[in-house]
């Protein structure tokens, strides 16, 4: 996997958490780089182990069934991508992560929140072990990116509140559905990138 496609993965499986971020966002009266720090950590955090996760359970079945490999990594990703465009549809609704101003970023706030986004992470690191990807780089940039944008996303939900939510998750939901198609279409040598 090219470090393009790493980027371009870890891009779409950050979406959901980038989109709680900017709820997050939202319910600061002022934004504080140091509480944005701590969405990102939690996030990212979550980001990188979920898939590493993942990646121990997918390398213990991937040599049984190597040969389609390529057709469970594209129904994943295509699931996990599908339900995000989905929900970018849905009506907007931030849940916990909006509901009261001045919500603490404490433990018992939080952990559900990075939890919730990073399920789908976690499957990502199964098809990374069928993929045979270097897990230890990859579960690194996918945390990086994730705090990043999580970061960010808590001072775009400050600055100009919720209207980027859906086109976040939508965006990410894109990304992992032509990556999952890209990977198969690769397998059947139908393409070669």
């Amino acid at each position: 996997m090219t470090i393009l496609e790493l980027f371009i993965i870890a891009l779409g499986l950050s979406m959901d958490a980038f989109a709680v971020a900017i709820c997050k966002g939202l319910s600061m009266r002022k934004f504080k780089l140091s509480k944005a720090a701590v969405v990102g950590l939690y996030f990212g955090v979550f980001q990188a182990a979920m898939p590493l996760i993942g990646y121990f359970i997918g390398a213990r079945f991937a040599d049984k069934i190597e040969w389609i490999d390529h057709w469970i990594a594209f129904v994943l990703l295509a699931i996990i991508g599908g339900k995000m465009i989905k929900e970018s549809f849905d009506k907007e609704d931030c849940g916990d992560a909006c509901e009261v101003v001045e919500a603490p970023l404490s433990f018992a706030r939080m952990f559900p929140l990075a939890l919730a986004t990073s399920i789908d992470a976690l499957i990502v690191g199964v098809t990374f072990a069928f993929l045979r990807v270097s897990i230890v780089p990859a579960v690194t940039f996918i945390g990086s990116i994730t705090f990043v944008l999580s970061v960010a996303g808590v001072g775009i939900g400050n600055f100009f509140g919720a209207r980027f939510k859906s086109k976040a998750e939508l965006l990410g939901g894109v990304i992992l559905v032509l990556m999952g198609l890209k990977i198969l279409l690769e397998h059947l040598e139908i393409i070669n990138f």
